[in-house]
């Protein structure tokens, strides 16, 4: 991510530049809702922000900061772009890992405009150090900032202008207690419903001017593991599918003929996730195996498996884990058409 440096005395902070990923979102954004009203599902979120941002504008002050936590592709970063609209007020994007330093806090903090939004995703991320300068600028608008060094240094006070914090996270357990205390409205997102994923995939298909059918959508939606930025994922690839073949109308059999050749089965699994099955029903039949010598066989890493695929893979019952390690389920054998052993 591309930086500023600004220079105050000796001191030296950086402040993320918010266009610089705007090239790499430009595809995922046109997809993207503009307001509460475009938003498919989260329903009860959705009325709950919108009853925050209204009192807000209604006592014409800026909302409580607000934290969205779930997992990856659900829409929290949509959802604070459509805060931003919906109060009239740009946005300034940065993540955890990028702010390293107090200093690049405190540069990000005093370029604000008054009532911007600051979006820090994967707030989990940040340093404790990091965090305390954000406690004061959260509750007091105030930023204590060192200037110089050694006996000369002395201690200044920024007052800071108005603004909402919007953090996102896909860890809750990992924001820090303190940190997490101060946000004022938390808000937990769900995975996508069947129907719901069909209506975002058919609003995608119409803004991206693919002829779909409604069971074709479903069809995608089934294998989207009820998260729309997969959805939107595979409904590119069938668009693409399409197009090279010559079939303007997306119906069942272009879906499914376009999924196959992509890898993807009706369960929504991929090639990875089939390798990690095989593994535990061949190799490693009725065993336990530990994620290190489970990723030594497929070619992953640990971290990956844990993070990626295991959580999807869980939540269909396809794989169980233990103190001992993971093990396949019945589902699991059935699935790839193998009896599941007696034991």
């Amino acid at each position: 991510m591309s930086r500023k440096e600004i220079n105050v005395d000796e001191l030296v902070v950086h402040i993320a530049d918010p266009t610089a990923n705007a090239t790499d979102r430009a595809s995922e954004g046109s997809l993207r809702p503009t307001d509460l009203g475009q938003f498919i599902g989260q329903s009860e979120l959705v009325n709950h922000l919108n009853i925050v941002l209204q009192s807000a504008q209604s006592r014409n002050q800026t909302p409580d900061h607000i934290l969205l936590s779930g997992p990856p592709g659900l829409g929290k970063t949509s959802l604070a772009a459509i805060v931003a609209h919906e109060l009239g007020v740009s946005m300034r994007i940065t993540s955890g890992p990028v702010l390293t330093r107090p200093g690049d806090v405190a540069a990000l903090l005093t370029d604000l405009a008054e009532g911007e939004v600051l979006f820090i995703d994967e707030i989990h991320r940040l340093s404790r150090t990091v965090e305390e300068v954000l406690y004061p600028a959260m509750e007091d608008r105030r930023l204590d900032v060192m200037i110089g060094r050694g006996p000369s240094a002395r201690s200044i006070r920024l007052e800071l202008p108005r603004f909402t914090l919007i953090g996102a996270t896909t860890r809750t357990g990992l924001v820090a207690a303190p940190l997490r205390d101060r946000f004022g409205f938390v808000g937990q997102l769900d995975f996508y419903t069947l129907d719901e994923l069909t209506n975002v995939i058919e609003r995608s298909a119409k803004i991206l001017e693919i002829g779909i059918a409604t069971s074709a959508a479903k069809l995608i939606a089934s294998r989207s593991r009820g998260t729309p930025r997969i959805a939107n994922r595979l409904l590119r690839r069938v668009r693409d599918f399409a197009n090279v073949h010559g079939r303007p109308q997306v119906n069942d059999e272009t879906a499914v003929a376009a999924l196959t050749t992509f890898g993807i089965d009706e369960l929504g699994l991929d090639k990875v996730d089939r390798r990690i099955l095989e593994a535990l029903c061949g190799q490693f039949a009725s065993q336990p195996v530990g994620v290190s010598t489970l990723a030594h066989v497929i070619g992953e890493e640990p971290h990956t498996i844990e993070e990626s695929y295991e959580p999807f893979l869980l939540r269909e019952g396809l794989l169980a884990r233990s103190n001992r390690g993971r093990v396949a389920t019945e589902k699991a054998y059935r699935h790839l058409g193998q009896t599941p052993p007696q034991n």
